[in-house]
């Protein structure tokens, strides 16, 4: 046992891009997790949950404009194909598109920079993961959290909770400089994309169907329950992104491993381990601390709990997405996404209204073990195949 425990710690230490992966996803996780979870101690549920539903617009609007999907990015990059260009122009354009629709709709200048913000910093960090550039990836992570809590706290203060998404858009800009130098390096060729069309748009949809739920649930929420409900769900949902971050540190390092060929198992188990351990702690010591850092958010309390089930099945479904579309294989990807987001948008109107945050609580788990299950199964006869 201390044997296979000393070479999973030999692989760690000798592997400089998960380690700059894991050390940039955990400090900027843990960064933007102080910072929401300080908001979250110093502003009403309600006005919690309104912020986080004008993100859920960005977030949404972000989802449908990239074209680019980031998964397409990465895996591209890791290949040395020259298509980056090509992308970022047919996420960048939808983009503009989608952010003047939000200002006249909501009149909310700030949002609709946002959804530039979101598109830009994901095909970014897509590139730079799949050139294997860890490094620059940490450095640019590592910038864009600083500024989260530096500018988020002083707009928070300066102009109340109106000013934190502003902020959030400033924190973009170092990602901003990259993208656009992008375009100097790599000519747009809409030629390049005629062998590639059908994986990059089933990836779009991929990216669609599993970011949608994402976002969907704030936006449902809002008007079926209300601010406060969705201040409460928000926090929980912020709280499990933390827990989750080492399964998505390890997606990030393992998609361009597993596009380019190379097999991780030892760390996929490793990462499964991990991942049960924080579920269980999460069930069991997160109930007793929330209601004292976050007296207000009471009714997280119980969700959290629940939805600490759900850790495990997401490593298994981020362990089996990297295996299958390093393989650039991402139908039945797509077909399974489509179904749980479909539970996820079925379960919260009709369990929200009769069971509240616990009932929205177990169909996020219900969800998450519906996916992971499905691909777990799918993997596994893909590889009886061989």
């Amino acid at each position: 046992m201390t044997k296979y425990w000393n070479k999973i710690k030999e692989k760690f230490v000798n592997e400089n891009g998960i380690v700059s992966i894991g050390i940039s996803d955990i400090i900027g996780s843990g960064l933007s997790g102080i910072f929401w979870l300080y908001i979250a101690s110093v502003i009403e549920p309600g006005d919690y949950g309104e912020i986080h539903y004008f993100l859920g617009i960005a977030g949404m609007a972000q989802i449908f404009s990239m074209f680019g999907n980031p998964h397409a990015l990465t895996v591209y990059s890791a290949k040395n194909e020259n298509i980056q260009s090509t992308l970022f122009l047919l996420s960048i354009i939808p983009t503009i598109v989608s952010s003047i629709i939000i200002f006249i709709i909501f009149t909310r200048f700030d949002t609709a920079l946002l959804v530039i913000g979101y598109v830009i910093f994901e095909s970014v960090n897509s590139v730079i993961l799949g050139r294997k550039f860890y490094r620059k990836y940490a450095k640019n992570i590592l910038i864009q959290k600083s500024l989260t809590v530096i500018l988020g706290i002083i707009f928070f203060y300066a102009f109340g909770p109106s000013g934190i998404i502003f902020a959030l858009v400033l924190t973009f800009i170092p990602h901003l400089t990259i993208f656009v130098k992008e375009f100097k390096t790599t000519k747009i060729s809409f030629s390049l994309l005629k062998n590639k069309k059908k994986f990059i748009i089933n990836n779009y949809f991929l990216t669609i169907s599993g970011s949608f739920g994402g976002q969907i649930d704030k936006i449902i929420l809002a008007p079926l329950l209300g601010f406060t409900i969705l201040g409460n769900y928000s926090l929980a949902l912020q709280i499990f992104t933390i827990l989750v971050m080492f399964s998505s540190v390890a997606f990030k390092f393992l998609l361009p491993q597993d596009a380019s060929g190379f097999s991780n198992k030892k760390i996929k188990k490793f990462v499964i381990l991990i991942s049960i351990i924080i579920s269980v702690l999460g069930f069991t010591v997160l109930p007793k601390i929330i209601p004292l850092i976050f007296p207000k958010f009471i009714d997280t309390i119980d969700a959290i709990g629940i939805m600490s089930l759900a850790v495990i099945p997401e490593a298994v479904t981020m362990l089996c997405m990297s295996q299958m579309l390093g393989q650039e294989k991402s139908k039945f990807i797509l077909i399974v996404k489509l179904l749980s987001l479909f539970t996820i948008i079925v379960g919260f109107i009709i369990m929200g209204p009769i069971f509240g945050i616990v009932g929205l609580a177990w169909i996020f788990v219900l969800a998450s073990v519906l996916q992971a299950s499905l691909l777990f199964i799918s993997t596994k006869m893909e590889y009886k195949k061989k």
